[in-house]
Protein backbone atom coordinates (compact mmCIF):
# COMPACT_ATOMS: atom_id res chain seq x y z
CA UNK A 1 0.00 0.00 0.00
CA UNK A 2 1.35 3.39 -0.99
CA UNK A 3 0.94 6.64 0.91
CA UNK A 4 -0.53 8.78 -1.86
CA UNK A 5 -3.65 9.54 0.14
CA UNK A 6 -6.17 8.68 -2.60
CA UNK A 7 -8.70 6.12 -1.40
CA UNK A 8 -10.59 3.57 -3.51
CA UNK A 9 -12.93 0.63 -2.83
CA UNK A 10 -11.49 -2.23 -4.86
CA UNK A 11 -12.56 -5.77 -5.61
CA UNK A 12 -9.32 -7.67 -5.22
CA UNK A 13 -10.73 -11.21 -5.46
CA UNK A 14 -13.97 -12.74 -6.67
CA UNK A 15 -16.45 -13.28 -3.87
CA UNK A 16 -15.10 -10.26 -2.00
CA UNK A 17 -15.31 -8.56 0.30
CA UNK A 18 -14.06 -5.36 -1.34
CA UNK A 19 -11.12 -3.58 0.26
CA UNK A 20 -10.59 0.12 0.95
CA UNK A 21 -7.10 0.80 -0.41
CA UNK A 22 -4.87 3.86 -0.68
CA UNK A 23 -2.96 4.67 -3.84
CA UNK A 24 -1.10 7.39 -5.72
CA UNK A 25 -2.99 10.21 -7.39
CA UNK A 26 -3.63 9.23 -11.02
CA UNK A 27 -2.59 11.59 -13.81
CA UNK A 28 -4.66 11.86 -17.00
CA UNK A 29 -2.92 11.32 -20.33
CA UNK A 30 -4.18 11.67 -23.90
CA UNK A 31 -7.97 12.14 -23.88
CA UNK A 32 -8.39 11.10 -20.24
CA UNK A 33 -10.10 13.29 -17.65
CA UNK A 34 -9.55 13.11 -13.89
CA UNK A 35 -12.69 13.52 -11.80
CA UNK A 36 -12.80 14.59 -8.16
CA UNK A 37 -15.60 12.30 -7.03
CA UNK A 38 -18.42 13.93 -5.08
CA UNK A 39 -20.79 10.96 -4.96
CA UNK A 40 -20.88 7.34 -6.15
CA UNK A 41 -23.89 5.05 -6.23
CA UNK A 42 -24.12 1.47 -5.06
CA UNK A 43 -26.66 -1.01 -6.44
CA UNK A 44 -27.44 -4.69 -6.75
CA UNK A 45 -25.36 -4.92 -9.90
CA UNK A 46 -22.38 -4.28 -7.65
CA UNK A 47 -23.45 -7.20 -5.48
CA UNK A 48 -23.60 -9.45 -8.56
CA UNK A 49 -20.04 -8.40 -9.42
CA UNK A 50 -18.72 -8.83 -5.88
CA UNK A 51 -20.38 -12.24 -5.47
CA UNK A 52 -19.31 -13.58 -8.87
CA UNK A 53 -17.20 -16.71 -8.94
CA UNK A 54 -13.93 -16.86 -10.88
CA UNK A 55 -14.82 -17.15 -14.56
CA UNK A 56 -18.40 -15.86 -14.22
CA UNK A 57 -17.50 -12.42 -15.58
CA UNK A 58 -14.94 -11.54 -18.27
CA UNK A 59 -13.06 -9.12 -15.99
CA UNK A 60 -9.73 -9.24 -14.23
CA UNK A 61 -9.25 -8.22 -10.61
CA UNK A 62 -8.32 -5.91 -9.02
CA UNK A 63 -10.47 -2.97 -10.09
CA UNK A 64 -12.24 -0.13 -8.30
CA UNK A 65 -16.00 -0.51 -7.98
CA UNK A 66 -18.57 2.18 -8.72
CA UNK A 67 -20.48 2.75 -11.96
CA UNK A 68 -22.72 5.65 -10.83
CA UNK A 69 -20.46 8.65 -10.44
CA UNK A 70 -20.78 12.42 -10.16
CA UNK A 71 -18.05 14.93 -9.43
CA UNK A 72 -15.96 17.82 -10.63
CA UNK A 73 -13.38 17.88 -13.42
CA UNK A 74 -10.03 18.13 -11.63
CA UNK A 75 -7.55 17.71 -14.49
CA UNK A 76 -7.58 17.02 -18.24
CA UNK A 77 -5.16 15.16 -20.48
CA UNK A 78 -3.53 17.15 -23.30
CA UNK A 79 -6.00 15.85 -25.94
CA UNK A 80 -9.09 15.89 -23.72
CA UNK A 81 -12.40 17.23 -25.00
CA UNK A 82 -15.60 18.14 -23.23
CA UNK A 83 -16.19 19.87 -19.88
CA UNK A 84 -13.57 22.25 -18.52
CA UNK A 85 -11.64 21.97 -15.28
CA UNK A 86 -13.94 22.85 -12.39
CA UNK A 87 -17.14 21.86 -14.20
CA UNK A 88 -19.50 19.51 -12.35
CA UNK A 89 -20.45 16.38 -14.28
CA UNK A 90 -21.96 12.92 -14.19
CA UNK A 91 -20.05 10.04 -15.78
CA UNK A 92 -21.61 7.95 -18.54
CA UNK A 93 -20.80 4.46 -17.26
CA UNK A 94 -20.86 1.97 -20.16
CA UNK A 95 -17.56 2.19 -22.03
CA UNK A 96 -17.25 0.46 -25.38
CA UNK A 97 -14.60 0.55 -28.08
CA UNK A 98 -15.45 4.17 -28.93
CA UNK A 99 -15.09 3.51 -32.64
CA UNK A 100 -17.92 1.27 -33.88
CA UNK A 101 -21.14 2.73 -35.34
CA UNK A 102 -23.02 2.42 -32.07
CA UNK A 103 -20.30 3.96 -29.94
CA UNK A 104 -19.88 6.94 -32.26
CA UNK A 105 -23.67 7.46 -32.06
CA UNK A 106 -23.50 7.62 -28.25
CA UNK A 107 -24.76 4.08 -27.65
CA UNK A 108 -21.65 2.58 -26.03
CA UNK A 109 -24.03 0.44 -23.96
CA UNK A 110 -24.57 -1.60 -27.13
CA UNK A 111 -21.00 -1.52 -28.45
CA UNK A 112 -20.69 -3.94 -31.36
CA UNK A 113 -17.42 -5.29 -29.97
CA UNK A 114 -18.71 -6.00 -26.47
CA UNK A 115 -20.57 -9.21 -27.29
CA UNK A 116 -17.32 -11.14 -27.17
CA UNK A 117 -15.33 -8.58 -25.13
CA UNK A 118 -12.29 -8.64 -27.37
CA UNK A 119 -8.77 -7.95 -26.16
CA UNK A 120 -9.13 -4.18 -26.55
CA UNK A 121 -12.08 -4.07 -24.15
CA UNK A 122 -10.88 -4.90 -20.65
CA UNK A 123 -14.28 -4.32 -19.05
CA UNK A 124 -17.88 -3.32 -19.57
CA UNK A 125 -17.38 0.15 -18.16
CA UNK A 126 -16.83 2.15 -15.00
CA UNK A 127 -16.61 -0.18 -12.00
CA UNK A 128 -17.20 -3.20 -14.22
CA UNK A 129 -13.75 -4.54 -14.98
CA UNK A 130 -12.34 -1.01 -15.21
CA UNK A 131 -11.69 1.37 -12.34
CA UNK A 132 -14.87 3.12 -11.26
CA UNK A 133 -15.88 5.89 -8.92
CA UNK A 134 -16.01 4.47 -5.39
CA UNK A 135 -12.93 6.55 -4.79
CA UNK A 136 -11.69 10.06 -4.13
CA UNK A 137 -10.51 10.39 -7.73
CA UNK A 138 -11.49 8.64 -10.96
CA UNK A 139 -9.90 8.53 -14.41
CA UNK A 140 -12.43 8.65 -17.26
CA UNK A 141 -11.19 7.55 -20.73
CA UNK A 142 -12.63 10.59 -22.52
CA UNK A 143 -14.34 13.87 -21.73
CA UNK A 144 -16.99 12.85 -24.26
CA UNK A 145 -18.29 10.45 -21.58
CA UNK A 146 -19.19 13.32 -19.24
CA UNK A 147 -22.51 15.17 -19.00
CA UNK A 148 -22.61 18.55 -17.21
CA UNK A 149 -25.06 18.72 -14.28
CA UNK A 150 -24.78 22.37 -13.25
CA UNK A 151 -25.91 22.92 -9.68
CA UNK A 152 -27.68 19.56 -9.33
CA UNK A 153 -26.57 18.02 -5.99
CA UNK A 154 -24.03 15.25 -6.48
CA UNK A 155 -26.05 12.75 -4.44
CA UNK A 156 -28.89 13.25 -6.94
CA UNK A 157 -26.68 13.38 -10.02
CA UNK A 158 -24.69 10.16 -9.41
CA UNK A 159 -27.62 7.68 -9.48
CA UNK A 160 -28.90 9.23 -12.70
CA UNK A 161 -26.07 7.47 -14.56
CA UNK A 162 -27.57 4.03 -13.94
CA UNK A 163 -30.81 4.08 -11.93
CA UNK A 164 -31.99 7.08 -13.91
CA UNK A 165 -30.52 6.14 -17.27
CA UNK A 166 -31.55 2.46 -17.23
CA UNK A 167 -35.08 3.37 -16.13
CA UNK A 168 -35.31 6.07 -18.81
CA UNK A 169 -34.00 3.76 -21.53
CA UNK A 170 -36.49 1.08 -20.48
CA UNK A 171 -39.40 3.51 -20.60
CA UNK A 172 -38.24 4.98 -23.92
CA UNK A 173 -38.45 1.53 -25.50
CA UNK A 174 -42.20 1.29 -24.81
CA UNK A 175 -43.24 4.95 -24.73
CA UNK A 176 -44.91 4.87 -28.19
CA UNK A 177 -47.30 2.21 -26.85
CA UNK A 178 -48.25 4.18 -23.73
CA UNK A 179 -50.96 6.41 -25.12
CA UNK A 180 -54.15 7.66 -23.46
CA UNK A 181 -56.23 4.84 -22.00
CA UNK A 182 -53.39 2.33 -21.72
CA UNK A 183 -51.81 0.82 -18.63
CA UNK A 184 -48.23 0.01 -17.66
CA UNK A 185 -47.21 -2.29 -14.81
CA UNK A 186 -44.01 -1.75 -12.82
CA UNK A 187 -42.73 -4.77 -10.90
CA UNK A 188 -40.31 -3.83 -8.11
CA UNK A 189 -40.30 -0.27 -6.78
CA UNK A 190 -36.69 -0.21 -5.61
CA UNK A 191 -33.67 1.78 -6.73
CA UNK A 192 -34.65 1.70 -10.42
CA UNK A 193 -38.37 1.08 -10.16
CA UNK A 194 -39.20 4.23 -8.21
CA UNK A 195 -37.30 6.29 -10.77
CA UNK A 196 -39.17 4.58 -13.61
CA UNK A 197 -42.51 5.49 -12.02
CA UNK A 198 -41.49 9.17 -12.01
CA UNK A 199 -40.30 9.01 -15.62
CA UNK A 200 -43.52 7.31 -16.70
CA UNK A 201 -45.59 9.95 -14.95
CA UNK A 202 -43.55 12.78 -16.50
CA UNK A 203 -43.37 11.47 -20.07
CA UNK A 204 -46.53 9.38 -20.67
CA UNK A 205 -50.27 9.50 -20.01
CA UNK A 206 -50.61 5.79 -19.21
CA UNK A 207 -52.10 4.45 -15.98
CA UNK A 208 -49.19 3.31 -13.79
CA UNK A 209 -49.73 0.15 -11.73
CA UNK A 210 -47.03 -0.76 -9.20
CA UNK A 211 -46.29 -4.14 -7.59
CA UNK A 212 -43.89 -4.97 -4.77
CA UNK A 213 -43.57 -7.32 -1.80
CA UNK A 214 -42.98 -4.43 0.62
CA UNK A 215 -45.61 -2.01 1.85
CA UNK A 216 -43.03 0.77 2.17
CA UNK A 217 -42.12 0.33 -1.50
CA UNK A 218 -45.74 0.87 -2.47
CA UNK A 219 -45.81 4.03 -0.38
CA UNK A 220 -42.77 5.20 -2.33
CA UNK A 221 -44.49 4.29 -5.61
CA UNK A 222 -47.49 6.39 -4.66
CA UNK A 223 -45.25 9.32 -3.71
CA UNK A 224 -43.55 9.00 -7.10
CA UNK A 225 -46.82 9.17 -9.02
CA UNK A 226 -48.18 5.62 -9.39
CA UNK A 227 -51.94 5.52 -9.84
CA UNK A 228 -52.33 2.19 -8.05
CA UNK A 229 -50.16 -0.14 -6.03
CA UNK A 230 -50.59 -3.64 -4.70
CA UNK A 231 -48.61 -6.15 -2.72
CA UNK A 232 -47.76 -9.41 -4.46
CA UNK A 233 -50.54 -11.87 -3.54
CA UNK A 234 -52.18 -14.90 -5.15
CA UNK A 235 -54.86 -12.65 -6.68
CA UNK A 236 -52.50 -9.91 -7.88
CA UNK A 237 -52.85 -10.90 -11.53
CA UNK A 238 -56.62 -10.71 -11.41
CA UNK A 239 -56.54 -7.39 -9.54
CA UNK A 240 -54.19 -5.80 -12.05
CA UNK A 241 -56.06 -7.19 -15.03
CA UNK A 242 -59.21 -5.63 -13.60
CA UNK A 243 -57.43 -2.29 -13.35
CA UNK A 244 -56.68 -2.44 -17.08
CA UNK A 245 -60.36 -2.90 -17.85
CA UNK A 246 -59.75 -6.53 -18.67
CA UNK A 247 -57.69 -5.87 -21.80
CA UNK A 248 -54.26 -6.22 -20.22
CA UNK A 249 -51.28 -3.89 -19.95
CA UNK A 250 -49.66 -2.25 -22.95
CA UNK A 251 -46.31 -2.78 -21.25
CA UNK A 252 -44.76 -4.40 -18.19
CA UNK A 253 -41.46 -3.16 -16.80
CA UNK A 254 -40.00 -5.94 -14.66
CA UNK A 255 -37.31 -4.63 -12.34
CA UNK A 256 -37.23 -7.96 -10.49
CA UNK A 257 -36.74 -10.57 -13.19
CA UNK A 258 -37.68 -13.55 -11.03
CA UNK A 259 -39.57 -16.60 -12.20
CA UNK A 260 -42.75 -15.41 -10.49
CA UNK A 261 -42.56 -11.84 -11.77
CA UNK A 262 -41.90 -12.96 -15.35
CA UNK A 263 -44.76 -15.46 -15.22
CA UNK A 264 -47.15 -12.86 -13.88
CA UNK A 265 -45.96 -10.30 -16.42
CA UNK A 266 -46.62 -12.64 -19.33
CA UNK A 267 -50.17 -13.14 -18.15
CA UNK A 268 -50.82 -9.40 -17.84
CA UNK A 269 -49.79 -8.28 -21.32
CA UNK A 270 -52.41 -7.37 -23.89
CA UNK A 271 -52.03 -8.57 -27.48
CA UNK A 272 -49.06 -6.78 -28.98
CA UNK A 273 -47.89 -5.78 -25.52
CA UNK A 274 -44.25 -5.21 -24.54
CA UNK A 275 -42.33 -6.93 -21.75
CA UNK A 276 -39.18 -5.14 -20.62
CA UNK A 277 -36.97 -7.33 -18.42
CA UNK A 278 -34.63 -5.11 -16.42
CA UNK A 279 -34.07 -7.07 -13.22
CA UNK A 280 -31.57 -9.90 -12.96
CA UNK A 281 -33.53 -12.07 -10.56
CA UNK A 282 -32.60 -15.35 -12.27
CA UNK A 283 -36.05 -16.07 -13.67
CA UNK A 284 -36.73 -17.79 -16.97
CA UNK A 285 -39.57 -17.42 -19.42
CA UNK A 286 -40.21 -19.99 -22.12
CA UNK A 287 -40.93 -18.41 -25.49
CA UNK A 288 -42.93 -20.47 -27.94
CA UNK A 289 -45.95 -20.24 -30.23
CA UNK A 290 -48.53 -20.68 -28.85
CA UNK A 291 -47.41 -20.13 -25.28
CA UNK A 292 -47.69 -17.90 -22.24
CA UNK A 293 -47.08 -14.68 -24.16
CA UNK A 294 -49.96 -13.11 -26.09
CA UNK A 295 -49.97 -12.72 -29.86
CA UNK A 296 -47.67 -9.98 -31.07
CA UNK A 297 -45.81 -9.64 -27.77
CA UNK A 298 -42.33 -8.19 -27.79
CA UNK A 299 -39.56 -8.72 -25.22
CA UNK A 300 -36.58 -6.44 -24.63
CA UNK A 301 -33.56 -6.78 -22.36
CA UNK A 302 -32.28 -3.22 -21.88
CA UNK A 303 -28.75 -2.57 -20.74
CA UNK A 304 -28.06 0.90 -19.35
CA UNK A 305 -28.91 3.59 -21.95
CA UNK A 306 -27.36 5.98 -24.45
CA UNK A 307 -25.30 9.10 -23.84
CA UNK A 308 -27.99 11.40 -25.31
CA UNK A 309 -30.53 9.76 -23.01
CA UNK A 310 -28.34 10.51 -19.99
CA UNK A 311 -28.44 14.19 -20.96
CA UNK A 312 -32.24 13.95 -21.12
CA UNK A 313 -32.38 12.34 -17.67
CA UNK A 314 -30.20 15.11 -16.23
CA UNK A 315 -32.52 17.68 -17.80
CA UNK A 316 -35.55 16.07 -16.11
CA UNK A 317 -33.78 16.09 -12.76
CA UNK A 318 -32.76 19.73 -13.13
CA UNK A 319 -36.39 20.63 -13.88
CA UNK A 320 -37.35 19.04 -10.56
CA UNK A 321 -39.60 16.32 -11.99
CA UNK A 322 -37.20 13.49 -11.12
CA UNK A 323 -35.81 12.92 -7.65
CA UNK A 324 -33.95 9.82 -6.51
CA UNK A 325 -34.60 8.52 -3.00
CA UNK A 326 -31.17 8.02 -1.46
CA UNK A 327 -29.45 6.76 1.68
CA UNK A 328 -26.05 8.38 2.16
CA UNK A 329 -22.87 6.75 3.53
CA UNK A 330 -19.27 7.91 3.78
CA UNK A 331 -16.75 6.25 1.46
CA UNK A 332 -15.04 4.84 4.54
CA UNK A 333 -18.32 3.05 5.38
CA UNK A 334 -18.60 1.33 2.00
CA UNK A 335 -18.54 -2.20 3.45
CA UNK A 336 -21.38 -1.36 5.86
CA UNK A 337 -23.34 0.17 2.97
CA UNK A 338 -22.84 -2.98 0.91
CA UNK A 339 -24.19 -5.16 3.70
CA UNK A 340 -27.18 -2.87 4.21
CA UNK A 341 -27.99 -3.15 0.52
CA UNK A 342 -27.58 -6.91 0.70
CA UNK A 343 -30.06 -7.08 3.58
CA UNK A 344 -32.79 -5.54 1.41
CA UNK A 345 -33.44 -2.72 3.89
CA UNK A 346 -32.54 0.16 1.57
CA UNK A 347 -35.25 2.58 0.49
CA UNK A 348 -34.19 3.82 -2.93
CA UNK A 349 -30.49 4.12 -3.76
CA UNK A 350 -27.31 3.89 -1.66
CA UNK A 351 -24.87 6.75 -2.23
CA UNK A 352 -21.26 6.97 -1.06
CA UNK A 353 -20.05 10.53 -0.64
CA UNK A 354 -16.30 10.88 0.00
Amino acid sequence: MSTGGTRAVQLTRWGGPPVLIESERPSPTGEEVLIQVEAAGLCRSDLHVIDARPGDLPYRTPFTLGHEVAGRVAERGPQAVGPAVGERVVVYGPWGCGNCARCTAGAENYCDRRAHLDAALTGTGAGLGRDGGMADLMLVPSGSLLVPVGDLPAVQAAPLSDAGLTAYHSVAAVRPSLVDGTSVVVFGVGGLGHVAVQILRATTTAQILAVDVRAEALSLAEACGAHFGTLLRPDTGAVLLGRTGGVGAAAVLDFVGSRSSLGLAAGLLRAGGELVVVGSGGGELTVRKPGALPAGARISLPFWGTLPELAEVVALARKGVLKVEVERFALSSALQAIERLRSGRVRGRVILAP
